[in-house]
């Protein structure tokens, strides 16, 4: 029988605030609008533990890599970011797994919470 070590997974939860309008939807849809939301960004880190330390990586970490993505989307029209032009929930997820890098272990999945009931997540 083999032995394998546990996955484990951790995640952080980080908050922006911006506007974006969705460009290629009819005229006539409440998103072709400008608007606003408060976005929650999830990211999920999986990976073994480090024996000594006992973790994935550090919390702080996290935070630190998520930095200059709060400086890229916060207070910010989305659809001026480089990559956003058509800034759905589902492209902004992928936009974020595309470019987050963890700090220990593997980004496991994103999730864009556009909404406190809607959300969009990016599995890897």
């Amino acid at each position: 029988m083999t032995s394998s070590k546990p996955i484990t997974e951790i995640s952080r939860d980080f908050r922006f605030e911006a506007a974006h309008r969705l460009p290629n939807v009819p005229p006539d849809h409440k998103c072709f609008q400008m608007h606003g939301h408060s976005f929650r960004v999830t990211v999920v880190v999986e990976g073994e533990l480090d024996p000594k330390l006992g973790w994935i990586c550090d919390f702080a970490e996290l935070a630190r890599a998520w930095e200059p993505f709060h400086r890229a989307l916060d207070h910010k029209v989305l659809n001026d970011v480089p990559g956003l032009e058509n800034p759905t929930s589902e492209l902004l997820a992928h936009y974020v797994a595309q470019r987050f890098d963890p700090p220990g272990g593997r980004l496991a999945r994103v999730t864009v919470h556009e909404t406190c009931t809607s959300s969009c997540t990016v599995r890897l």
